[in-house]
């Protein structure tokens, strides 16, 4: 009964939490201007949860008691940009850290380095 009623817990909180967040909550849906122009946003889910029971004691029968919960953040940090071809993605969030600067860079650099080449 115990293990029964605690997985039963954990099962309806994951089903849940998939049930908030989806590929769209995280690429969003196009959207498109008079001048060409599609926007997509782009989105950070943070997820967590939680599920726990415990035992009463008791003459006559068996008690449980139980809980769970779960909690959802859902930050936007960038748009896609596309237009006449050319894909651009502009962040609009504060790096945390270094390396994460050093990645959200790379594709710039890349674009830099192709246009030197390109051009030479």
């Amino acid at each position: 009964m115990k293990e029964t009623a605690t997985a039963g817990m954990l099962q309806t909180t994951i089903e849940k939490v998939k049930d908030m967040i989806d590929v769209s909550t995280i690429i969003g849906d196009p959207v498109y201007t008079e001048s060409g122009l599609t926007i997509i946003p782009v989105s950070k889910v943070t997820y967590g949860f939680a599920s726990g029971g415990t035992d009463f004691p008791s003459k006559n029968r068996e008690l449980f008691g139980g809980a769970g919960g779960a909690g959802v953040t859902i930050t936007p940090v960038a748009f896609l940009l596309i237009q006449n071809g050319q894909v651009t993605l502009k962040h609009i969030t504060a790096y945390d850290n270094a390396a994460e600067r050093m990645v959200n860079l790379m594709p710039e650099m890349f674009d830099k380095v192709t246009g030197l080449i390109k051009k030479n």
